[in-house]
């Protein structure tokens, strides 16, 4: 399939219907069956492709990730049955990671290790894979694509049994599947984003229309909500005092994907990594044109209308926003922090200077011979990729 034939898609739909959000808009461009950019063939990660996850640049990250888990592990008090659960899991080259560093330096832990992964991905390449516990064909080593973590319901204390998805009650002997850890590595980001602009004393939404030339183009409305207009009061963001055109996203998806999380688990973690801050650092008068990235070809842009279904659109987290939620539904936080100081604190600066030792010696004790060079330029590639 092609961009123009998503193009066609999307157009006939506002043709129909009329403009829509720019929310539905990017859910169309990343998760339209057949056409969007996370369920069209192989996963755009990579030297060859849009963009990279920490994962493709080096065993470090997934060494540092085991070291997490394994902590999470004893924390619980050793469980004989450990389930991971990895959402937007891509290739699955984490988990791949995990398990081989387990296997190496932990294998007890490895013994109880139950590490699942669920991606949106379909095409050529995805694996059909069975539910371990029901026996369910999942596809494209998933079982449902983000939004399908939407719910127009919101989950609250007196729904939280009537939402919870059937694989989350148990299998047919009756045991419940309930991850230990709910692992997410840049998947929010990339969930479908309404975009708002301050205009006067007032929120505008932007909209996505279609020109008689057939080309995308940005229209403003009132807000499609309340919960679009009512967001940012909600975490106190003085946007009335910010300067006219000023605009930001806002992931409602975000709060439906933290409310499904919730009422899958039991006990244990939920460990989100992705780009993102508070409320008040993400939501500044200086941001004027909020944090919309899209990325085709390794090149970051800002023109999301561009090549729908071909390239990645992402926006920033609001972890307040996760926060709050989770914490209303009986999630708790137990560490707020950069990726810098977590992979810090799970020793990746031991671990450079282990790898330097055990496989750039050259680099330090034959220095001036070729080969010597040669192991030194790939020692500085190693130090640059793991960015700590």
């Amino acid at each position: 399939m092609s961009e123009f034939d998503l193009q066609q898609l999307i157009s006939e739909r506002i043709q129909r219907d009329g403009p829509i959000t720019f929310a539905e808009y990017m859910r169309m461009a990343l998760y339209e069956p057949e056409y969007g950019y996370y369920v069209t063939g192989a996963a755009k990660m990579g030297w060859e492709a849009d963009y990279f996850t920490s994962t493709d640049i080096s065993s470090l990250f997934a060494n540092c990730l085991g070291r997490q888990l394994f902590a999470m592990w004893e924390k619980l008090k050793r469980p004989g049955h450990f389930i991971v659960l990895e959402q937007g899991a891509g290739r699955g080259h984490l988990a791949e990671g995990v398990r081989s560093w387990a296997q190496k330096e932990a294998p007890e832990f490895y013994e109880v290790l139950d590490y699942r992964t669920e991606d949106v991905r379909e095409g050529e390449d995805a694996i059909e894979e069975h539910h371990p516990l029901q026996g369910q064909p999942l596809r494209g080593r998933g079982q449902a694509p983000p939004l399908l973590y939407t719910n127009e319901t919101p989950i609250s204390q007196d729904n939280i049994e009537e939402a919870k998805p059937e694989y989350s009650r148990g299998d047919p002997r009756g045991r419940p599947f309930s991850p230990s850890v709910v692992l997410s590595n840049e998947l929010v980001d990339a969930f479908p984003v309404h975009i708002v602009e301050k205009r006067g004393e007032r929120l505008y939404e932007v909209f996505v229309d279609v020109q008689q030339d057939d080309r995308f183009c940005e229209v403003s409305g009132e807000p499609s909500s309340p919960e679009v207009a009512g967001y940012l009061d909600t975490y106190k963001i003085p946007w009335r005092t910010f300067e006219d055109g000023w605009r930001t996203e806002i992931n409602l998806d975000a709060l439906r994907w933290i409310q499904r999380t919730a009422v899958l688990m039991r006990k244990g973690f939920v460990l989100t990594i992705d780009y993102g801050d508070k409320a008040k650092a993400l939501y500044t008068a200086w941001r004027r044109r909020g944090t919309l990235l899209c990325y085709y070809k390794h090149q970051a842009n800002e023109r999301p209308l561009l090549h729908p279904g071909k390239q990645d659109i992402t926006a920033h987290v609001n972890f307040s926003a996760l926060i709050d939620e989770g914490r209303r539904l009986g999630i708790h936080v137990h560490r707020f922090t950069t990726q810098r100081l977590w992979l810090q604190g799970l020793g990746i600066q031991e671990e450079l200077e282990q790898r330097y030792l055990n496989e750039f010696a050259d680099a330090e004790f034959a220095r001036a011979t070729d080969r010597g060079q040669i192991a030194l330029l790939k020692w500085r590639d190693v130090r640059q990729r793991a960015a700590v």
